[in-house]
C-alpha cells in the first residue's frame, strides 16, 4: 500500500476488505504518508475506508438494514465531491445462501441511492464483485458463475440507472483489461481474471476525467512483497 501511495500520490482512497476494527486501523501509519483516515471496521471481516488528503466530513456509515452483512459502505464529503466506497457482498455460489441475501443488499444500495440527493460531483467506487459484461471477464459469455449472472448484471445496470457512469468504460469502451485475479493456478500471468473493482461517477464527474486506468502493475510483488489479488484502479480528474 505504501509503494503505491507514494507512486500515485493520489488525494482520495476508497479501501475495502479491511478485515480489523476501527481501533486496529493503522491511522497512524497513513497521516505519516500525509493522509486523514475515516474508518467503518470490522473485526475479521468487511471493512471499508476512505484516505483523503484533504479534510473529509462524513455522510453515511454504512447501509441501513443491511447491517447483519457487516461494514460495506463508507460516504464521506472532500471539497466539492461526494464519495462513497462500498465492499459488496461477493455471494459466494449461485447455489449459496449469501447469494439472494448479495442481491438484496444491491437492492438495498439502489434504495439508498435512490433516496438521496447526491452532490452533482459524485463518486462511487469499489469491490463490487460483479462483472459488468461479457468484455469484462477472461470467462467471456459466460453468465452461469458467480459475477456473471443476469441478476446481477441487474442490479448493477439498476445503480448506472440512477445517474451513474462507469468511468473506465466510458474512456476505455473497447478495451478489456482485469483487476483481479485469483492467486491460484498461475491466473494472473494466464490472464484469467476478472473486471470487478469499479469507479463510477455522475456526469459532472465525466466532464471533469482526464483519465482512467487499472494499474495492473501494483498486482505484482515489489519490494519482495506479496500483492493483493486486486489492482489499484484510479481516475485523474480536472
Amino acid at each position: 500500500m505504501r509503494i503505491w501511495l507514494e507512486a500515485r500520490a493520489p488525494d482520495v482512497v476508497g479501501l475495502q476488505e479491511l478485515k480489523i476494527t476501527d481501533e486496529e486501523f493503522p491511522s497512524e501509519f497513513f497521516e505519516g504518508l500525509g493522509y486523514q483516515t475515516i474508518t467503518h471496521g470490522q473485526k475479521a471481516w468487511n471493512g471499508v475506508a476512505v484516505l483523503s488528503r484533504q479534510p473529509a466530513e462524513v455522510i453515511q456509515r454504512g447501509l441501513d438494514g443491511q447491517e447483519d452483512f457487516g461494514a460495506r459502505l463508507l460516504e464521506v464529503r472532500v471539497n466539492d465531491i461526494t464519495f462513497t466506497t462500498v465492499y459488496c457482498p461477493n455471494g459466494k455460489d449461485v447455489t449459496h445462501e449469501d447469494y439472494p441475501r448479495k442481491l438484496e443488499w444491491f437492492d438495498a444500495l439502489a434504495h439508498y441511492w435512490r433516496s438521496r440527493a447526491p452532490a452533482s460531483a459524485t463518486v462511487l467506487c469499489g469491490d463490487f464483485n460483479v462483472v459488468p459484461a461479457a468484455i469484462d471477464s477472461w470467462l467471456g459469455g459466460d453468465e452461469t458463475h458467480i459475477f456473471h449472472t443476469p441478476a446481477e448484471r441487474d442490479r448493477l445496470r439498476a445503480l448506472l440507472d440512477l445517474g451513474l457512469v462507469d468511468l473506465y468504460r466510458a474512456r476505455h469502451p473497447e478495451r478489456q483489461a482485469f483487476s483481479w485475479w485469483d492467486y491460484r493456478n498461475g491466473a494472473f500471468h494466464r490472464g484469467h481474471g476478472l473486471r470487478i473493482d469499479l469507479l463510477l461517477g455522475t456526469p459532472a464527474i465525466v466532464e471533469r476525467l482526464e483519465a482512467v486506468e487499472i494499474d495492473r502493475d501494483f498486482r505484482k510483488k515489489h519490494d519482495g512483497l506479496t500483492p493483493s489479488d486486486h489492482a489499484p484502479v484510479y481516475a485523474d480528474l480536472k
